[in-house]
């Protein structure tokens, strides 16, 4: 291949380049996001502003359009979003789990519990759902090797990572109401109960229960995660 700068001195040379590129030259997102943004750079260095304000346009209406969980901001610069990062921890998430036989099962009983929502909700598959979740973070907790408790409350407490006790406690507390709830983990108590499990419960605790999932686990680079890599 001729060098860059030979490349870049001849346009018809340069565009026969950029056309051949492949996904396979764009190892991961992070490779893709680094050269969305450093081809608006070259275009600018080409052909000034004109050029690459347009081509800012067409990414700006590409991300708009497909929902890339990215916000473009000037002159060029890709930021995550927080529904992004919220999708990259998710995906990672199961990426490495798929790696380890138990977390695999039971990252599978959460995901079937889930769709099942979709087609006959309910609030006992509502349960079901959080039950199974539950399952899957204290297996997750259990895999650190600092860790021989099995409840998830014991398991935070042997877990080094918390930045301040009430985060730590916020945690225990949930996993409190999943004990205490009838029907979700245990028979329950029923006096505690202040209304019925709906579908708004379940939105806020599978989002809050997910979110405590770096604390639990090392298996995750959450620098990583943020970065899109």
């Amino acid at each position: 291949m001729a060098a860059l700068a030979e490349i870049i001195d001849d346009p018809p040379q340069s565009v026969r380049t950029f056309r051949q590129i492949s996904a396979d030259d764009l190892i991961d997102e992070s490779s893709l996001l680094s050269f969305l943004q450093t081809a608006y750079e070259v275009l600018d260095e080409l052909a000034g502003d004109a050029l690459a304000n347009a081509y800012f346009n067409r990414l700006a209406n590409f991300i708009d359009t497909y929902n890339l969980n990215y916000e473009l901001r000037r002159p060029c610069r890709l930021y995550p979003t927080v529904p992004g990062l919220f999708a990259n921890l998710v995906q990672s998430l199961r990426n490495s789990n798929a790696e380890h036989p138990h977390l695999h099962t039971l990252q599978r009983d959460f995901d079937e519990a889930f769709r099942d929502l979709h087609d006959r909700g309910g609030e006992g598959r509502i349960k079901t759902c959080l039950q199974k979740q539950i399952n899957l973070l204290e297996a997750l907790g259990r895999n650190n090797p600092q860790v021989n408790e099995y409840a998830l409350s014991s398991i935070c407490d042997q877990l080094p990572h918390w930045p301040h006790a009430k985060v730590r406690q916020a945690l225990k507390s949930l996993y409190g109401f999943t004990c205490d709830y009838p029907g979700i983990r245990h028979g329950g108590k029923p006096g505690s109960v202040e209304g019925n499990i709906e579908m708004r419960d379940m939105l806020a605790l599978c989002i809050l229960f997910t979110g405590f999932t770096p604390y639990l686990t090392d298996r995750l680079d959450v620098a990583a995660i943020f970065q899109g890599r």
